[in-house]
């Protein structure tokens, strides 16, 4: 039965180190302003839906302020 434990709980702590991964305020940055060309006024960490998001502030060249909503764990674009 020991020797089941340590490879059990390596394969446990492989599965789970996706769920902890989470982007960075500037990689959140790039891909809102990959939506939205412009200049980033502002990132905040907020929640969506029951889940972490970047709430990322964008002003277009035509002025237009847009707010784009980036998943913190898979940094793909929210809604």
């Amino acid at each position: 039965m020991n020797v089941l434990i340590k490879p059990l709980c390596a394969l446990l702590i492989v599965v789970a180190a996706p769920a902890w991964a989470d982007i960075s305020r500037d990689e959140a940055a790039a891909a809102a302003q990959r939506v939205a060309t412009g200049r980033v006024l502002s990132v905040d960490k907020t929640e969506a839906d029951r889940r972490p998001v970047w709430r990322v502030k964008v002003v277009t060249p035509q002025g237009e302020v847009r707010v784009i909503l980036i998943d913190a764990a898979s940094g793909r674009v929210v809604g």
